[in-house]
């Protein structure tokens, strides 16, 4: 996919769980999980918003275009 997601790059970073994520911004952990695998269809914005408040990250730290245009 020309989308990547490096969200489990910055729990890493951060000494953070998904689990203890998952809590903090509200969604199940296997929803966070299949956001983690880079499988999700799609997110709300408002699910990043809070990824990124908790994280203290930007959107492109976790979302990359790697320049292909895909289907």
């Amino acid at each position: 996919m020309a989308i990547n997601i490096y969200l489990e790059d910055i729990l890493k970073e951060r000494g953070i769980t998904s689990k203890d994520l998952a809590k903090m911004i509200d969604i199940t952990e296997a929803n966070l999980s299949i956001l983690r695998s880079g499988k999700a269809k799609g997110v709300r914005f408002n699910t990043i918003n809070k990824i990124c408040f908790y994280l203290k990250c930007d959107v492109g730290d976790i979302i990359k275009h790697d320049g292909r245009l895909e289907d």
